[in-house]
C-alpha cells in the first residue's frame, strides 16, 4: 500500500497552512503523486474525522489514506 510522509519531503514542500490536525503544502520540486505518479501542485493532509472543501476549480485530485491521515493531492 502506498504511503506518504510529509516529513520525508519537507525540503521540497512549502508549508502554506498548519492547524495541528490539518496541513496545506505547495509542491516546489515536482514531487510525484504516490497514487498516479504525476507531479501534484498542492497537498492537503488531515487527521480530522471530517473535513469540508471549498468549491473546486475543476482541477483533478487524488486521495491517499494511510494509518492515521488522509492526503489529498491536487493536480
Amino acid at each position: 500500500m502506498p504511503q506518504f510522509d510529509v516529513h520525508d519531503h519537507r525540503h521540497a514542500l512549502k508549508q502554506v497552512k498548519d492547524t495541528g490536525s490539518t496541513g496545506l503544502w505547495e509542491n516546489r520540486n515536482r514531487i510525484p503523486c504516490p497514487v498516479c505518479d504525476t507531479p501534484f501542485k498542492r497537498l492537503f493532509s488531515t487527521s480530522e474525522v471530517e473535513t469540508r472543501f471549498p468549491e473546486n476549480d475543476g482541477a483533478r485530485f487524488c486521495l491517499l489514506r494511510d494509518d492515521d491521515t488522509i492526503h489529498l493531492f491536487r493536480h
